[in-house]
């Protein structure tokens, strides 16, 4: 099995995580339907887009600038609403809003999250996020963010080229295919976060990453790229919960002056071009 990254296949061999927890196996994973109720922070609502619609998940201001949050290859869990919900309580207040981009279905181990990313249609994603993004400018947002971190890190790059509507993006270990998006071409702001010593070869990776600073020079846009010296993947689940799944995932690296930093930054980018 490969992790498909926007169009773009990774071999097993070349993504650790994978390769301790989750067997390259043609065995078939089960997946399981995420709960129906939500925190009692978040509104449940329906946007419409094309000839479908999806469930997202809303919280913050009401007429706050608006930051679509999007989600790691497990689905709309508990991470992904903490990340939201922080994000909302920031001063002087932003209303997040999560499209759940699998339908309703969460990984509840690395097994069933490589499954459920390599099924995502990643074009059909970008939709998501554009009705999400004009959902919030209808609703009350004079401006829009997007965010995403992992999976939805690489999503939150190719907002910032395909969708004209997005008005800053902030995104956190991931860089898009270039057959779904070439960073080179963005035309928001883009500020991006990796650790050092993350090892998703060609998506997350120091490699990657100064790839990416490469193309958003040639782009024209304003950007920032920073890399977190000694930590790896997914450094910014921090929660009790997010903080032993790392664990288990043999992510044993901690540092939490680190991820408030990477806060610090997102805040003042997304305040700079999201103020009316």
């Amino acid at each position: 099995m490969a992790l498909l990254v926007g169009a773009k296949t990774l071999s097993c061999r070349n993504l650790a995580l994978v390769r301790t927890l989750s067997p390259c196996s043609a065995s078939r994973l089960q997946i399981r339907s995420m709960a129906d109720s939500v925190s009692s922070h978040f509104k449940k609502i329906q946007i419409q887009r094309d000839d479908t619609t999806f469930d997202a998940y809303l919280v913050g201001k009401e007429d706050a600038p608006g930051i679509v949050v999007l989600q790691e290859w497990w689905g709309v869990d508990f991470e992904i609403k903490n990340h939201a919900l922080k994000i909302s309580q920031m001063e002087p207040g932003f209303k997040a809003l999560i499209p759940d981009l699998y339908r309703g279905k969460v990984g509840l181990d690395v097994a069933e999250a490589q499954h459920l990313m390599d099924g995502l249609d990643w074009q059909g994603a970008v939709k998501d996020i554009h009705a999400s993004v004009s959902w919030l400018k209808a609703n009350g947002s004079q401006k829009v963010g997007v965010t995403g971190y992992c999976m939805g890190g690489a999503l939150s790059i190719a907002s910032a080229v395909l969708i004209p509507e997005v008005d800053a993006v902030v995104s956190f270990y991931g860089v898009p295919s270039s057959q779904l998006a070439d960073p080179a071409h963005a035309k928001a702001p883009v500020q991006a976060h990796f650790g050092e010593l993350d090892n998703f070869i060609g998506f997350s990776d120091i490699t990657a990453a100064k790839s990416l600073e490469e193309k958003l020079k040639s782009s024209g846009v304003p950007y920032e790229v920073h890399i977190y010296p000694g930590i790896s993947h997914a450094f910014m689940n921090t929660s009790p919960d997010g903080s032993q799944r790392r664990k288990g995932m043999g992510l044993t690296d901690e540092d939490y002056t680190a991820v408030e930093l990477a806060w610090s930054r997102f805040h003042s980018w997304m305040l700079r071009y999201l103020s009316p």
